[in-house]
């Protein structure tokens, strides 16, 4: 196999200016939808979460979107994880939704914002129970012995919560993404892609421009 040989065209369709809305929120939760309904995946709402460490070394990691409103992209973790102490000592961010199978592309450069503790624990208590118990169970980037272990602590929290309602733990967050650029990639034939830059100005409209493929 040679990995040169392996291309594909994309044809799908175009991307203009006349076709965008002028708020990128509006035009991501257009293509959002699309890309649910096209049931391409069964995680439409992954996003590959990019963070730079305090030596400038990136790392990337797969987290799913749980909320979007004017104000940003939002998503939940453990603070202890690796991205947490990334974004505790710099809190730029990029976030980028890979949507393959009909030829799109996000890509949303921002900053993140520490949630409330009322707004994780409203979304915390709407989790799955199991998904709750996993959060306690699990340290999340840190070393574990063996999966038995790691179930071992599973379910000995099943067991201490085993009567109502299972707490937020003081190590579980989330953070919204306060974008200032999102990039809108659309597939074109012979590597012609189409191209739009979101760019947030100080009155907080949005300036549009086309990149070149």
């Amino acid at each position: 196999m040679k990995l040169e040989d392996i291309r594909r065209e994309y044809i799908q369709g175009g991307l203009s200016r006349e076709m965008l809305d002028e708020n990128p929120i509006a035009q991501f939760e257009k293509w959002l939808a699309q890309a649910v309904e096209a049931k391409f995946s069964a995680d439409p709402t992954a996003m590959v979460v990019a963070t730079v460490d305090d030596e400038g070394q990136p790392s990337q990691r797969i987290v799913l979107l749980k909320q979007l409103d004017d104000n940003g992209f939002v998503f939940f973790t453990n603070t202890g994880s690796k991205k947490a102490q990334d974004l505790s000592a710099n809190n730029k961010i990029s976030l980028h939704f890979p949507w393959h199978a009909i030829e799109r592309q996000v890509i949303v450069y921002g900053e993140a914002q520490p949630l409330s503790t009322a707004a994780v624990a409203k979304y915390f208590l709407s989790r799955p129970k199991e998904s709750q118990l996993a959060a306690w169970a699990s340290q999340q980037s840190r070393p574990v012995s063996s999966r038995q272990a790691l179930m071992q602590t599973f379910q000995s929290m099943k067991s201490k919560f085993a009567k109502g309602d299972i707490p937020l733990p003081d190590f579980w967050g989330g953070y919204c993404v306060v974008p200032h650029k999102i990039e809108f990639w659309q597939g074109g034939e012979h590597r012609l892609h189409d191209r739009f830059m979101y760019i947030k100005q100080d009155d907080n409209s949005w300036a549009v421009e086309r990149l070149n493929p």
